[in-house]
């Protein structure tokens, strides 16, 4: 029902959007906002544990900050933030934190619990609005004339086992703790699938839920992880069919739908003709850019959200030698169009000059826009080819989607020479599981070869690998869905935010999947 209450939350998303759009233009390359934030985060982190330890002060310049302060995976905050978990204050940002977002990446490591303070909630309360306004100005503000429904992980928090005395401490996945913090307007006259269903934990019981309340809502915007969008969209087009109205798209089901969050060009069939999509780039950390045109165009950087960034280039990149690589990570206004960089943050959490481990890239510097190119642990380099995620992803989407099909999962492994087995040579294993109805029919070693192709022409060090004899042709195993389902129900990945690695430089992940399976 279109009340005068959702009128006026219409008139007040257009009034923002033009600010936005006003402001946007006035902040010209962002770096002004970067030097604010720097400043503003070195001053907290001066009153801290951490920050006292590298001798930090308030009003500390930019470059004596990054010469004092180290790059840092997890493993150098793990036992600060044990600290914090545990109730103690002023460790990595002054006062307690209460709430930590449970994340494991992409990688197969360890539990990561990242603080989500006040500080961070207020960060991911302005970048989501403004992601929000920037959708409704390419998919219309039609947008926010229906209500936006959000896959996101349960709000049921995990408390935290802390001395008696302490303040209550809860941990469990971003977007529950978000949704838990959600400006009340927002909660009222946009938000599904309302606060009982986003409880629950368990995935097909809350699809089931949200299908049997959202059936015949008027849902504008749909935003989740594409394989739960996927079986969203199942349970729907079954239910209503039930109600005698069979649909072929979400489209069908939901007239008003208009855009869907994340772009993933495979889901278009279900969604019909008429619905946008709007790319963007949320982390645990932070919440890093959006699209601000074009698809394609790049994500525009949140340089003014209270994160400052900072960008070392992919080729100087070693683990082992973080301490030593400080100095030659990049400001904002130090990097190049075209160039993989390894993404630092600073964040009003406490984590200063964090290797959150993605690699992005820009593609234009004087209105920073950049893409998402890979994880740093998620490359492909046990014969020296340095293949990245990103590249793997363009060969298979180019390959499958011009068959009309779609990628439900993938992942690629080394397969390692072994003169025992008569394997002479390394090679390339894909592991693919596709939908569509033509999918079955689909040549496994015609794949191949086309995959080989592709890769060659992305990638210069796989290329001279095949021509020089150091790598064989890659060997394809395609295998249902549910064969990646159960190896991330095994591992705990299976539901909620949890995305599958679609690389390693070993066989971890792909002996599961030949375990379940394969």
């Amino acid at each position: 029902m279109r009340t005068p209450a959702r009128a006026l939350v219409r008139g007040a998303a257009q009034a923002a959007a033009l600010i936005s759009r006003r402001r946007r233009r006035g902040v010209g390359s962002g770096h002004a906002a970067q030097e604010r934030a720097l400043a503003y985060l070195v001053d907290g982190y001066a009153r801290c544990v951490d920050g006292a330890s590298f001798g930090l002060r308030s009003g500390m310049g930019a470059a004596e900050f990054r010469r004092r302060v180290p790059l840092r995976t997890y493993e150098g905050f793990a036992p600060l933030v044990a600290r914090m978990l545990q109730g103690e204050a002023d460790i990595l940002w002054p006062g307690t934190c209460d709430h930590f977002a449970v994340s494991s990446g992409t990688t197969a490591g360890r539990t990561k619990h990242l603080p989500v303070n006040r500080e961070m909630i207020a960060h991911f309360r302005r970048t989501g609005l403004e992601s929000l306004l920037l959708a409704s100005e390419h998919c219309g503000n039609g947008l926010f004339a229906g209500r936006s429904l959000f896959l996101g992980g349960a709000t049921a928090l995990d408390p935290l086992p802390r001395p008696a005395g302490s303040a209550a401490g809860f941990a469990g996945d971003l977007s529950g703790i978000t949704a838990l913090r959600m400006p009340r307007w927002a909660d009222r006259f946009l938000y599904e699938p309302g606060s009982e269903i986003a409880r629950i934990a368990d995935w097909p019981r809350k699809i089931s839920a949200i299908a049997e309340r959202c059936l015949n809502r008027d849902i504008t915007l749909l935003a989740g992880i594409p394989s739960w969008v996927l079986v969203l969209a199942e349970e729907l087009r079954r239910r209503a069919a039930l109600q005698g109205r069979p649909a072929a798209s979400l489209r069908e089901i939901w007239p008003g739908l208009r855009c869907l969050v994340p772009y993933l060009t495979e889901l278009r069939a279900v969604l019909g003709e008429g619905v946008g999509f709007h790319e963007v780039y949320p982390a645990s950390e932070g919440f890093v850019a959006a699209q601000d045109g074009e698809s394609g165009a790049g994500l525009r950087l949140f340089c003014d959200a209270g994160i400052h960034y900072e960008f070392l280039p992919l080729a100087d990149y070693d683990e082992g030698r973080l301490a030593e690589l400080g100095p030659k990570a990049l400001p904002l206004e130090g990097v190049e169009t075209g160039v993989d960089y390894v993404l630092i943050m600073s964040t009003p959490a406490g984590l200063s000059r964090y290797v959150i481990g993605d690699v992005v890239r820009f593609v234009s510097t004087d209105v920073p826009r950049l893409v998402y190119s890979g994880r740093t642990r998620l490359q492909l380099s046990a014969f020296g080819e340095h293949v990245i995620e990103r590249e793997l992803t363009e060969c298979i989407a180019r390959r499958v989607s011009s068959r009309g099909l779609q990628v439900a999962n993938f992942h690629v492994a080394p397969v390692f020479v072994d003169l025992a087995a008569g394997v002479t040579r390394g090679r390339h294993e894909w592991w693919i599981a596709l939908r569509g109805s033509d999918a079955r029919l689909l040549d496994p070693a015609v794949l191949a070869v086309e995959l080989d192709e592709e890769l060659s022409h992305r990638n210069d060090d796989y290329a001279a690998k095949r021509a020089g004899g150091g790598l064989d042709l890659p060997l394809v195993n395609l295998v249902s869905p549910a064969v990646f389902e159960e190896w991330q129900k095994s591992v705990g990945k299976w539901g909620g935010q949890n995305k599958m690695p679609r690389c390693r430089s070993d066989r971890e992940v792909a002996a599961g999947l030949a375990l379940h399976g394969g």
